[in-house]
């Protein structure tokens, strides 16, 4: 069975959980193209990473969930507006628990990366469906409403999490929304 990124749930709500997540080490690629086609594009040079592509040619265990996070311009303008750039996403491998930035191989692919990342409390729905830009907006727009009614505030960007490989048929796939947030003041 593949490995999870590790994680405890604080608390439950009708539409979405509080998880604490474990610090640990993601593989990124930042890949350059359309939501639909960024998975793809970036998920190869990560397999290969994790297939031996790397010093000294060692082999990592495939863990769950490959994350894909938009990246985000800011235009210097007045009034400043932050969109999507529509053009570049983070995608992302969990390194197995326990392993260390200093413990794994080094990439032989320029393009991946490794980045600590820290203790998170995310606010985390959890869905099944195609993956489409579309589904990923519908879904991050209910989460950020769910957790301004519940009295939370989101202080990172969504990320989208897959479970599934894509052969997986679209209505049996876990997918998830994931935010980072602090918990209310009383």
């Amino acid at each position: 069975m593949t490995e999870e990124q590790k994680y405890t749930v604080d608390q439950k709500f009708p539409k979405f959980e509080v998880r604490r997540y474990e610090a640990c080490v993601f593989a990124d690629v930042t890949v350059t193209g359309d939501f639909e086609s960024a998975g793809s594009a970036g998920f190869r040079p990560l397999i290969g990473y994790i297939s031996g592509n790397n010093q000294p040619n060692s082999k990592i265990a495939m863990t769950a969930p490959v994350v894909q996070e938009p990246v985000f311009k800011i235009d210097m303008t007045s009034p400043v507006l932050q969109q999507s750039s529509g053009q570049e996403n983070i995608i992302s491998f969990v390194m197995p628990a326990g392993m260390t930035l200093d413990a794994l191989p080094i990439p032989t692919n320029s393009k991946v990366s490794l980045r600590e990342v820290p203790e998170q409390l995310m606010a985390v729905s959890r869905f099944s469906g195609r993956w489409t830009i579309a589904t990923y907006v519908k879904h991050v727009a209910e989460l950020e409403s769910s957790i301004a009614e519940s009295g939370f505030a989101s202080n990172g960007s969504p990320r989208f999490a897959r479970f599934d490989p894509p052969w997986t048929p679209w209505f049996m796939r876990r997918n998830e929304i994931q935010i980072p947030i602090a918990m209310p003041t009383q």
